[in-house]
């Protein structure tokens, strides 16, 4: 059994506290926060509580496998999840609007179609599958296994096999952004403007995102979008609950401020109040700008 620090109290991290719990660790949460939850926060007012970050939720079946992975009690026990329908409805500054259906690839094409004209569901649907195949070469080394040494496996193949598009006297381009997958697969302005819609609801730059997030509209498509009843602070209560039910401490008001090393390895972390506290590995769940100023 070893003791082991996690950075920050956010969904990533406590995930990551139950499961090395359930292990056997001996695991303590450091939060500079006065709560968990990261960017999962609640507003309450006149008996009314309100989400202040995300809404809506994809890929339930992350958690389902942590409450699976960690525990007896299934997610479902906990909360109550709802499919959205429609998933989303946009409106386009010419007066085009459409509402795309919840997981119904088939009814997405349709309203394609009938808002932006015939074909229009087809391009779509063609580059769902393009999509799908970056989803496939990168679903297992990102989510389901642990992090590799390395990442040859993702190297050898290109994560978004994009067609080449040959122009005349110009060389053969293929995309190496999301807004360039837009540009050279979807063409129809409208289409390449609801593409570049799902980076911007992660708070990506489609100029700057890799194209391989081309896999966000497809997850969209085929996993549907889901609500938690009571508001998604009602997951971050769940996944806390089920930490606090495997004995994760948490520590709130605890800002690290320096990530200790020894011999090349971690040895633990210092806090802003001055103490150090001595732990065999640390779990920063922290971006990774944050993360390299910890370790200096």
């Amino acid at each position: 059994m070893a003791r082991i620090v996690v950075i920050g109290a956010g969904l990533g991290a406590m995930a990551a506290a139950a499961r090395l719990a359930i292990a056997g660790h001996q695991v303590v949460v450091h939060e500079r926060g006065p709560t968990y939850g990261g960017a999962l926060g609640t507003y309450a007012r006149d008996g009314f509580r309100f989400d202040t970050g995300p809404g809506l939720l994809t890929l339930p079946a992350v958690y389902r496998d942590l409450f699976v992975k960690t525990g007896r009690a299934p997610l479902e026990d906990r909360l109550v999840l709802e499919q959205v329908d429609p998933a989303a409805r946009h409106v386009f500054a010419d007066g085009t609007e459409f509402a795309l259906p919840n997981a119904s690839r088939g009814g997405v094409a349709q309203a394609l179609d009938a808002a932006l004209g015939a074909g229009a569901g087809a391009r779509w649907t063609d580059f769902l599958g393009r999509a799908r195949e970056a989803w496939d070469r990168t679903r297992r080394p990102l989510l389901e296994e642990t992090q590799w040494p390395n990442w040859q496996v993702l190297a050898e193949r290109e994560p978004y096999p994009a067609p080449p598009v040959r122009r005349p006297l110009r060389r053969e381009r293929r995309a190496r952004t999301l807004a360039e997958v837009g540009e050279l697969e979807l063409r129809e302005p409208r289409l390449r403007a609801l593409l570049e819609s799902y980076a911007l609801a992660a708070g990506l730059d489609a100029e700057r995102v890799p194209a391989s997030a081309a896999v966000l509209p497809f997850i969209e498509h085929t996993f549907g979008v889901w609500a938690v009843r009571g508001g998604l602070r009602a997951l971050a209560d769940a996944v806390h609950a089920r930490c606090v039910e495997r004995r994760v401490e948490f520590v709130y008001g605890s800002e690290v401020t320096r990530i200790a090393e020894k011999d090349g390895r971690a040895a633990g972390v210092e806090l802003a109040d001055g103490s150090f506290v001595a732990a065999e590995h640390v779990v920063a769940g922290v971006a990774p700008a944050v993360l390299a100023r910890l370790l200096g």
